[in-house]
C-alpha cells in the first residue's frame, strides 16, 4: 500500500522520491532507529524505476517504502525535467556511511547481509576498524533461498541490530526487504547494492572525474561488462522522460 510521508517527495513515473537532502535523510533515520518501527530505505536509480514502470508488483512494493531517496543522477535529472526539480543525489554508498558515522554516537548496532561469504566478511572487518564505536552485531552471505528466510531471519533477530543493510542484488534485494520488514523488526532496513564490493576492495569506486560528470554507471559497465542488459533499460528511461515531459512528475 501507498504511504503517507512526513517530507516532501516529488513522483517520478508515480515512484516517491524524498526531496530531504543528505543531513534531512539521516535526522529522518536517526528519529526511525529510535521509533523501534520498521522504515524500509530505497536507494533508487532509473533502471528501478523503468522495472516498476513495467511491473506493477515492483512499483507496489516499492511504493510502499517508507522513504525511496534519489541514488541515481537519472532521477535528479528527471525531476528536473518534469519541472519539481530535487535538492541532488542522496547515494546508498554514502548514506551507508553518514549513518554509521552517527551510529557511533549511539552505539547502534548493524546487521550486514549479502554477497559472498568473503566480501562480507571483509567488509563488516573493515566497516568495524573504520567505525570502531559502532558495533557490527552480524554479517552473512546472500547466498540462501527461501526455504532459508526463517533461519535467516531468525539470526537477525537475535542479533537485534538497529540497522541492516542487506545486498542481494537488484532483482530479490528490495522484494526480500519488503516481504521480510516486519518479521525482521529491525527499525531501519536498507538496500546497499555493490557498497559491499567497494568497501571489502573487491571492486574500486568510479574516481572523482566519473562522479563529477555523473558517468559512475559508465566505470561500473566499464569494470562490470555482464551488467549490459541492466543498463540498457537507462536509454529508455531517457526516451521516456523527454517524450513524457508532462508526465514525469504527475503523481496517480
Amino acid at each position: 500500500m501507498k504511504q503517507t510521508y512526513p517530507f516532501p517527495t516529488v513522483s517520478v513515473f508515480e515512484i516517491p522520491f524524498s526531496k530531504l537532502s543528505m543531513k534531512d535523510t539521516v535526522n529522518f533515520l536517526t528519529e526511525a532507529v529510535q521509533s523501534g518501527q520498521p522504515h524500509h530505505v530505497i536507494t533508487a536509480n532509473p533502471i528501478m524505476v523503468m522495472t516498476a514502470v513495467n511491473n506493477p508488483e515492483y512499483k507496489r512494493m516499492m511504493q510502499g517504502a517508507e522513504i525511496i531517496v534519489p541514488d541515481g543522477t537519472g532521477i535528479v535529472w528527471a525531476a528536473g525535467v518534469g519541472g519539481d526539480p530535487l535538492e541532488g543525489r542522496v547515494t546508498g554508498f554514502e548514506l551507508l556511511h553518514e549513518l554509521l558515522k552517527v551510529g557511533e554516537t549511539y552505539r547502534w548496532k548493524f546487521f550486514l547481509l549479502g554477497t559472498t561469504a568473503e566480501v562480507i566478511q571483509e567488509a563488516a572487518e573493515r566497516l568495524q576498524m573504520q567505525y570502531p564505536a559502532a558495533i557490527i552485531c552480524g554479517y552473512r552471505d546472500g547466498f540462501f533461498g527461501p526455504d532459508e528466510d526463517a533461519a535467516v531471519i531468525e539470526q537477525i533477530r537475535a542479533a537485534s541490530p538497529d540497522i541492516l543493510f542487506v545486498a542481494r542484488g537488484a532483482d530479490n534485494q528490495e522484494p526480500w526487504i519488503a516481504q521480510h520488514k516486519q518479521a525482521l523488526q529491525v527499525p531501519v532496513v536498507m538496500g546497499v547494492g555493490g557498497s559491499f564490493d567497494i568497501i571489502s576492495g573487491k571492486l574500486k569506486r568510479a574516481p572523482k572525474v566519473f562522479q563529477k560528470l555523473r558517468l559512475e554507471w559508465f566505470y561500473r559497465l566499464l569494470k562490470e561488462p555482464t551488467r549490459y542488459k541492466r543498463m540498457l533499460a537507462l536509454p529508455k528511461f531517457v526516451v521516456k522522460v523527454l517524450r513524457e515531459k508532462e508526465n514525469v512528475t504527475k503523481s496517480s
